[in-house]
């Protein structure tokens, strides 16, 4: 039996972008990316989508308990923030100085650092 490997894509957002949550429990917040997996479509957010997880004692953490981490969620939830205007806005790829992709606001046209 043959595996079928998944091809990565080009993404709209990139560790370290400023994104807004469009959907789900956290619609309306912004944060930071932290990481992106582009094989699996998602992204993890700086203090959005928190789970609870149950951590069992280990010799760095005897008393073991409940720990609090950023889960991923689906980049098709989030919007990249426009640098201009600090709104939530679509993205487009464009021919630079140096002939090199980058991105930029659809709202404002705005180059996008990153």
């Amino acid at each position: 039996m043959v595996k079928k490997v998944k091809k990565q894509t080009k993404l709209h957002i990139k560790t370290g972008d400023t994104v807004k949550v469009i959907a789900g429990d956290d619609k309306g917040k912004t944060g930071k990316v932290l990481s992106v997996d582009k094989l699996k479509s998602r992204a993890i957010v700086e203090g959005l989508n928190m789970i609870t997880k149950h951590v069992k004692p280990t010799a760095s953490k005897p008393q073991g308990g409940i720990d609090k981490k950023e889960a991923s969620m689906h980049i098709s939830n989030l919007k990249l923030v426009d640098p201009k205007t600090g709104e939530a806005t679509r993205t487009g790829r464009k021919a630079g100085e140096n002939g090199k992709l980058v991105r930029y606001s659809k709202k404002s046209g705005e180059v996008i650092n990153g």
